[in-house]
């Protein structure tokens, strides 16, 4: 280290114009940078809770949806706000990216009636109505359907929802905004729309976070400088300082945009966080040289002591910083081992080039300058941070005993907090209250079923075993169950279909609201709804060999708790209820994709944390060659971790 340092010294030019050649290197490969907002990404290709998410996607044709609400304070069943309704669900139709057949509103979601003794199968609102007795009985048709009333239309008629499916949750930002044109040119006075969904808030996230961290980088940048700048008040010390954070940033985000991988949301939060840890072996080497300085030592010499001392402590603060973000590697989440990952060689870059630059641009900062700084300060002058700090060391020197009971009430007051952690977290919660997506997400999930979609896929090996009656009248208790918890607003599935058809050909009669006993019956009902209305409709709800039955389930929140509650609580009627033999359930969806990556999170976390403990432990075990002293290397860090 000593040899390197020297090197420095003796060919400054040559370091300086390397090390810029190097950055530049890297700076250039950010050009093939690819951005991916997709928190599913935080899950491993293979994970199997992604891989059966795609694989039902793909057997039920689901898509990951936007939910739009529009309200009037009065109501929106009135002829001339139906008619704007119904131009702005054809405008989302023609949207690119946007699923048209699979649409949920009032004019693409089939009603089940019957007219005349025979079953009619058509939209809820086939054409706008021009009268009063016209919207009235749209409004009833909606009511008496269970599987449309507060799904499309609230209770209240005063709003009317609107689920647009769309190929790729990346385009869910782009999506919404030609929404937004859309119902501002449509809306009449009075009415509002909202805009809601899971897919709208990570895409919306991933945006604004990639605007925020464009914005917070530099101002990090210049708040690190103004802070170097009070510690030396000295301008000719920043240059060193703003190139190592601006170097080892662009070398760890060059080398990760390099070697092909996308810069995540986590990726995005690199710079914030290694700016400030690279200029921490800057400020150590700067204050040693700076106090020489002072003193009147010669300008190389002042450099050569100041290193001296400091090349063991730097190395290791530096190898131990680099650690516990390298730990990170420990984690099943990709994105946060990228993270880790690049931030631990960033912080190595920086310690390289503290070795190396740092003393070249000392050596290359004129002489008249550096006489300058050392006649501005005098040999016993202090400053305030002198002033603040150096009485602190007759409190520890004189009042241990003191300081130890302190330390062990902070360290209680920590544990008792982290004894009260719980692990939640909800992307709609990641904005600020007054955001239009917190907004939209808390109308829309108060006036219908709601906007958290996660879906219960029952299933068999023996094929048309979802059309046995027994096996449909479970899923119909189930849903029902299902509904009586305070989370969970709306379910559907091939039960609600059944029982619907089969109430409307008994001549609307609540009584015959119920699934059949017959096999053929559940089967020629099921054929009636496919063959009158749209065959895409029940493909949502049944695959073609009818071994997998899909239920609909939309919930009023996204809380991964609130996820974990209902799947107990289902557990609990299993436990009370057998499935039928033969057939097996399993959770997915979305809301129930991003509990499962928070949670591995959460686990890989503690594993970073613990292994990162133990091995800046033994890097202190062999930095001291004392087991005691390596321990009380690590109180501080252990007593700031738990509080």
């Amino acid at each position: 280290m000593h040899r390197l340092t020297g090197m420095a010294i003796r060919f400054p030019k040559t370091v300086v114009l390397v090390s810029t050649m190097i950055t530049l290197v890297f700076a250039s490969l950010m050009v093939k940078i690819h951005i991916d907002t997709d928190p599913e990404n935080m899950l491993e290709p293979d994970q199997p809770e992604r891989v059966f998410y795609d694989q039902m996607k793909e057997t039920f044709g689901i898509h990951d949806l936007i939910v739009v609400g529009i309200k009037h304070p009065d109501t929106v069943f009135t002829p001339e706000r139906l008619e704007r309704i119904q131009r702005i669900i054809d405008a989302f139709l023609e949207i690119p990216g946007v699923i048209p057949q699979d649409v949920v509103s009032l004019t693409t979601t089939d009603d089940i009636r019957s007219e005349g003794g025979l079953l009619r199968i058509r939209p809820v609102m086939n054409t706008v109505p021009a009268t009063d007795a016209e919207v009235q009985a749209i409004r009833e048709a909606i009511r008496n359907n269970p599987f449309l009333d507060e799904k499309i239309a609230s209770r209240d008629g005063r709003a009317v929802a609107i689920y647009v499916p769309i190929q790729d949750k990346s385009m869910s930002y782009r999506i919404s905004k030609e929404m937004k044109a859309i119902l501002k040119r449509e809306l009449l006075p009075g009415m509002k729309a909202h805009i809601a969904g899971l897919p709208i808030a990570e895409d919306t996230f991933g945006h604004e976070m990639f605007i925020e961290m464009a914005i917070v980088a530099p101002i990090v940048f210049l708040a690190v400088m103004f802070i170097v700048w009070l510690l030396f008040r000295q301008l000719l010390f920043l240059p060193p300082v703003a190139l190592t954070a601006m170097y080892s940033t662009i070398w760890a985000m060059g080398l990760l945009i390099g070697t092909g991988h996308t810069v995540h949301i986590m990726s995005s939060m690199i710079p914030v966080f290694l700016m400030p840890i690279a200029i921490l072996d800057d400020v150590h080497i700067l204050s040693e040289f700076f106090d020489r300085l002072k003193h009147g030592a010669e300008r190389l010499v002042a450099l050569r002591e100041a290193y001296r001392p400091l090349y063991r402590p730097m190395l290791f603060t530096s190898l131990t910083s680099a650690v516990g973000f390298g730990s990170l590697a420990l984690t099943d989440i990709p994105p946060v081992r990228v993270f880790g990952v690049f931030v631990a060689f960033g912080i190595m870059v920086a310690w390289v080039l503290t070795m190396t630059l740092v003393p070249a641009m000392i050596v290359l900062i004129p002489e008249k300058y550096l006489q300058r700084v050392s006649r501005t300060f005098q040999k016993d002058r202090k400053t305030l941070l002198d002033r603040i700090l150096h009485p602190t060391r007759h409190i520890t020197f004189h009042r241990a005993k003191i300081v130890l009971a302190a330390s062990l009430v902070v360290l209680f007051v920590g544990i008792g907090g982290v004894l009260k952690i719980k692990v939640n977290d909800n992307p709609v919660r990641w904005f600020r209250a007054r955001h239009p997506i917190r907004i939209a997400d808390a109308v829309l999930n108060k006036n219908f079923g709601g906007t958290y979609m996660a879906y219960l896929v029952v299933e068999s090996d023996e094929p048309e075993r979802m059309k046995d009656p027994d096996v449909v009248a479970y899923i119909d208790r189930l849903q029902d169950y299902l509904e009586s918890h305070p989370v969970v607003g709306k379910t559907s599935s091939i039960a609600d279909i059944v029982t619907r058809i089969n109430r409307v050909l008994h001549d609307d009669k609540p009584s015959y609201e119920r699934v059949p006993d017959s096999h053929d019956a559940v089967g020629q009902f099921l054929f009636l709804y496919q063959t009158a209305g749209d065959p895409n409709d029940l493909d949502n709800f049944l695959d073609r060999e009818a071994r997998r039955a899909n239920i609909w389930i939309q919930m009023k929140s996204g809380n991964n708790r609130d996820m974990q509650s209902v799947e107990d609580y289902l557990k609990a009627f299993v436990a009370q209820n057998p499935l039928p033999k033969g057939v097996q359930i399993h959770w997915s969806g979305l809301t129930y994709i991003n509990k499962v990556w928070q949670n591995l999170m959460v686990k890989g976390m503690l594993r970073a944390i613990l292994g990162s403990a133990l091995i800046v432990f033994i890097l202190m075990w062999v930095e001291f060659g004392s087991i005691i002293m390596a321990l009380l290397s690590m109180l501080p860090l252990t007593l700031a971790i738990v509080l």
